[in-house]
């Protein structure tokens, strides 16, 4: 039994596109206008994409299921792997009474939540985003927003929000080696050019992060620490990325992003702190109420509103007090940085990755050319993945922290229970996103978005938006687009190394709309089946920031083209 795509399985490529983007319809439509459970959305998504698939596509029944079933794996492992043991990490800090102490330690550098947000969800975020990826800053950085008094709603928008700059650059500079790999451009070229748009993106994200915590007149307060840190971590994008390594580049960024704030803050204050945490702390009792009564999602997890003060209440903030509060984060900081930049390290550790080819799908799906696609391998990095990790951290943590191995334990089972339908989530959107690329749905929808002709050069970031808003990844994005980007540059007379980063900048502000990130922004503040919500807040931003990389980059392919490196 085998399969080969098509593009226009329906004689024309125009309704073959329409049909074809019912999958992503039905999640968003569900997900957004009858605010269904993140978890029926994706199952929906799912059977609409199998139905297309086989109605439509003519892709063999059985060769669809096995694609659901390979994107449903991959979706449990390594992705909930990752967000699984995040969470947990956090709530062994919980349970050690070590959080409320890392709170202290945050207020001393500022007692501003504004100015904490910019630094825990933008600077700390990008930090994580550049070595881990696949989730894990916005489940950490979300549970670290509850810790300095933000609602849940509001502390998952923020990070959602925060986590785009970033995403370019992140996991080591992943998603622009790939998209080097698949066209022949060196990727240096490839991330020189994203270092030319992103930054322009990552300069107004601080400002608008103080903006979502506490509104026009927040900003007013905090403008000169939201312009320095996102003034200095977009020159040091655009530097890094052109001049110094693409794989470091978020990694550069993030920390001269937080430096600029730490010496910023010696000089000078942001006014109105505390009627910011007044506001603050009354948000967060109303969504409480709101949500104690019933209004659609699981309460605020106590431990993050209660924490404990016993580990902290007293204490003088003295080196030792401080290294205490931040060892499970500096830890993690640590081992990432080994086990991603240190060469030796990094091959040992990919070493061990298993390939499963999927078994009744490896070589029976074909591209339109007739070769089999790779992508029904399955690769289990098992040792490598940033959740295992994660997990070897969170074991040190927990004893470091005076937990035995008991309530270590016992933590990381509660936290698999209150992600069941996260899991159920996450698997479903990754099983749709496998059915829709191996039956060939979304080349279909970027084929036809690529022949817009000379308006592609305006479009093509929505290309890249499209593939990670359905994937939850820019490098899956750059992976089903890179070579659609670099065909249609070609046709079209423009430069194919400038559409092709504009599919990776484009990934970056649709990733903030996946529903595998809402689902994971949702887990970490406790809010799970208010994935709607939060889809509702944060879809205009994602759509306002995409009309500007289009209109940039249109730009950048005629009288912009001298800001290209």
């Amino acid at each position: 039994m085998t399969y080969a795509q098509q593009l226009a399985p329906l004689g024309s490529l125009g309704l073959s596109a329409l049909v074809a983007a019912l999958p992503l319809v039905t999640v968003f439509v569900t997900l957004g206008v009858l605010r269904w459970k993140a978890h029926w959305a994706g199952l929906s998504g799912l059977a609409v994409a199998v139905l297309v698939a086989v109605a439509a596509y003519g892709m063999p029944a059985p060769l669809a299921g096995l694609s659901a079933t390979q994107g449903f794996a991959f979706g449990i492992f390594p992705i909930i792997w990752i967000v699984l043991n995040a969470i947990w990490l956090y709530e062994l800090t919980v349970r050690s009474g070590r959080f409320e102490l890392l709170r202290r330690v945050i207020d001393a550098v500022s007692d501003d939540p504004r100015i904490q947000a910019i630094i825990i969800a933008f600077g700390f975020g990008g930090l994580l985003e550049a070595l881990a990826g696949f989730g894990a800053p916005v489940a950490i950085t979300g549970v670290m927003l509850l810790a300095v008094g933000f609602a849940p709603m509001r502390a998952a928008v923020v990070v959602l929000l925060a986590n785009t700059a970033p995403v370019a650059f992140g996991a080591v500079g992943i998603p622009i080696v790939t998209a080097g790999n698949l066209t022949g451009i060196d990727y240096h070229e490839i991330g020189a050019v994203v270092g030319h748009q992103t930054p322009l993106i990552a300069m107004v994200v601080p400002a608008l992060l103080v903006l979502i915590a506490d509104g026009r007149r927040g900003l007013r307060e905090t403008w000169p620490a939201a312009v320095a840190v996102g003034l200095s971590f977009g020159v040091a994008q655009w530097l890094a990325a052109t001049y110094v390594s693409v794989e470091l580049t978020d990694i550069v960024a993030s920390l001269v992003g937080v430096a600029a704030a730490v010496v910023l803050l010696r000089f000078w204050r942001p006014t109105g702190t505390e009627r910011a945490r007044e506001r603050l702390l009354l948000d967060r009792q109303r969504e409480e109420a709101l949500v104690g009564a019933g209004a659609g999602g699981p309460a605020v997890p106590a431990s993050a509103a209660t924490a404990t003060t016993a580990a902290g209440g007293a204490q003088r903030l003295t080196p030792g007090v401080v290294v205490s509060a931040l060892f499970p984060y500096l830890l993690v900081v640590v081992v990432f940085a080994l086990a991603k930049l240190w060469t030796p390290l990094k091959e040992a550790l990919v070493g061990t990755d298993v390939k499963v080819p999927w078994p009744g799908l490896d070589g029976a799906v074909l591209n339109a050319a007739g070769a089999p696609l790779a992508s029904t391998t399955y690769t289990l990095p098992w040792l490598s993945s940033a959740g295992t990790l994660l997990l070897g951290c969170g074991v040190v943590v927990g004893l470091v922290q005076g937990l035995g191995l008991g309530q270590v334990a016992r933590a990381w089972v509660d936290t698999v229970v209150k992600l069941r339908f996260s899991m159920l989530t996450v698997g479903s959107v990754l099983a749709l996103a496998y059915v829709m690329n191996q039956s060939g749905q979304t080349l279909t929808i970027g084929a036809w978005i690529a022949g817009t002709g000379a308006a592609f050069a305006f479009l093509s970031p929505v290309l890249g938006w499209l593939g990670t808003a359905v994937t939850g990844s820019d490098t899956s994005a750059n992976a089903l687009f890179a070579t659609l980007q670099q065909s249609a540059a070609e046709r079209i007379g423009l430069d194919p190394t400038l559409l092709v980063a504009a599919n990776t900048s484009g990934g970056v502000v649709g990733k903030m709309i996946s529903p595998q990130n809402l689902a994971i922004a949702a887990t970490a503040v406790g809010l799970v089946g208010r994935e709607s919500e939060i889809l509702r807040r944060v879809v205009w931003w994602s759509l306002g920031m995409l009309l500007a990389l289009c209109l940039l980059v249109g730009l950048q392919s005629s009288v912009l083209s001298w800001m290209l490196p």
